[in-house]
């Protein structure tokens, strides 16, 4: 049996608890733009939003509770397209007060983790370019990704390559 066609991510919905709060820190912190407005008797529900450069779309969805419950979870990585797009925009977000773990090798490209919405939402970055590639068969198997990651880190901020 043959997968199905598939062709990408069409958007990532989020629960917020604030929507006029949650747009503004996406236009401002990551450039998104609103594009369109869901109301259900009369109430705004929902704001779907476009990146102009890349990014996924993304619709906001007015549900204190579940963003409550969905606070501090890493649902989803956007993709960077390189180690110098993804250190841009750790200082764009270090410049703007924003919170974030600074950009770390990890398994096979660079990531930026530990940026949170105001909902808690743990937003990641990881580049779409790869330091090292996994085999083209079979399963790749990483133990400890953290601490291995880190000790391959390591000897690159001491002058090491």
């Amino acid at each position: 049996m043959t997968a199905p066609q598939l062709d990408g991510i069409h958007h990532v919905k989020l629960p917020v608890r604030d929507l006029a709060r949650s747009r503004t820190w996406y236009e401002s912190r990551l450039g998104y733009q609103a594009a369109i407005e869901f109301a259900e008797q009369g109430n705004l529900m929902g704001i779907s939003m476009r990146h102009p450069n890349g990014g996924p779309e993304f619709a906001l969805r007015l549900d204190p509770a579940r963003a409550e419950a969905a606070a501090g979870f890493d649902y989803f990585a956007i993709g960077v397209p390189s180690r110098e797009a993804i250190d841009d925009l750790a200082t764009r977000l270090t410049a703007l007060g924003e919170q974030h773990a600074g950009v770390h090798f990890a398994t096979i490209g660079w990531i930026l983790p530990q940026l949170h919405d105001p909902d808690g939402h743990e937003v990641r970055f990881y580049t779409t370019t790869h330091h090292s590639e996994p085999p083209g068969d079979g399963i790749l198997r990483i133990n400890n990704p953290r601490e291995t990651a880190e000790a391959a880190e390591h000897p690159m901020q001491h002058g090491h390559r």
